[in-house]
């Protein structure tokens, strides 16, 4: 396995490397570079790379990460599934990225693929990858959501006619906040626990999530370029502030990466760069009859298939 977590490991930080070339090209500005390192002392050991950007031409505030971490001990966060992985010692390796745009007009966005090796203390080691990636308007455009969802339909299109309707499904139900009965955003892509069942092989599995990867730009830049220079004003910018509270919600109360990563002792600052710079918050809040900020909620955030 030392040889195939190597092949992940590169690959990773090569899809951080691509991934970062074409945001800053389109944003303007450079991302920052913090590479870290834990110390064997430390209860979390490993490396990684977090590559940030604040208060940049199009990006108020994004980061593309790259960690690589081995402990003693599985958080319950990724073992929830795999009770017979409670207590296994585990190495993980992942890219997680979130773009918070200043523009209303241009979506967030987010991304993670992942891998883990869990074994536990009888039995043999587990393996699994993870991932997918989903778009959060603020004020939506069916051609954005219909291009969105069509790359990453044409992404999983090699493994099967069944993978892109299974993970956009699942997709859907996992970015949904249960104590608002409300979506965070139209969805995209999302699997899980992808071969710790043994149903699919290691290269099959890992070209999946290579396959998602490298879908991002594609899928995500022509929609940036084609909202960056949209007018707005300040009843925008409030209203992202507003639906921005609800990405927060969502991070901190149900993300498994973000659990996983502030259960497991990981690095704060990295975990949490996937907050938004400015959020507000409202009491019984509602949007206006007619308005545009309600045609985000009743025609864009319940789920539905956008390539009929």
């Amino acid at each position: 396995m030392s040889s195939r977590a190597d092949a992940v490991r590169n690959g990773l930080l090569d899809l951080q490397d691509r991934i970062i070339a074409g945001l800053e090209s389109a944003d303007g500005q450079p991302f920052m570079t913090d590479a870290w390192q834990r110390g064997p002392q430390e209860t979390l050991q490993g490396d990684g790379r977090t590559r940030l950007i604040e208060e940049g031409g199009v990006f108020e505030r994004g980061g593309c990460n790259f960690s690589h971490v081995r402990g003693d001990r599985l958080p319950p966060s990724a073992s929830a599934n795999r009770p017979d992985l409670a207590g296994a010692s585990f190495e993980a390796m992942g890219v997680s990225l979130v773009l918070h745009p200043r523009n209303p007009y241009v979506p967030t966005v987010h991304l993670n693929v992942r891998f883990f090796i869990a074994e536990p203390p009888q039995g043999e080691a587990v393996w699994w990858f993870g991932g997918g990636m989903d778009l959060t308007p603020y004020y939506g455009f069916a051609e954005d959501a219909a291009h969105f969802h069509r790359t990453c339909r044409d992404a999983l299109a090699p493994f099967g006619d069944d993978v892109w309707p299974r993970y956009k499904k699942w997709c859907d139900e996992y970015f949904y906040l249960k104590h608002r009965k409300e979506a965070r955003g139209i969805g995209g892509v999302f699997f899980d626990d992808l071969g710790a069942d043994g149903d699919i092989d290691f290269d099959t599995a890992w070209a999946l999530t290579q396959a998602v990867g490298n879908a991002f730009l594609e899928a995500y830049l022509p929609i940036v370029e084609r909202r960056r220079a949209l007018p707005y004003g300040e009843r925008e910018r409030d209203f992202q502030a507003y639906r921005r509270g609800r990405y927060v919600e969502f991070n901190l109360v149900f993300d498994r990466g973000t659990l996983f990563g502030l259960q497991s002792g990981g690095r704060t600052e990295s975990i949490l760069m996937s907050m938004p710079p400015i959020v507000k918050w409202r009491y019984a809040w509602h949007p206006e009859a007619g308005s545009p900020e309600e045609k985000l909620y009743t025609d864009f955030l319940p789920p539905k298939d956008w390539l009929v």
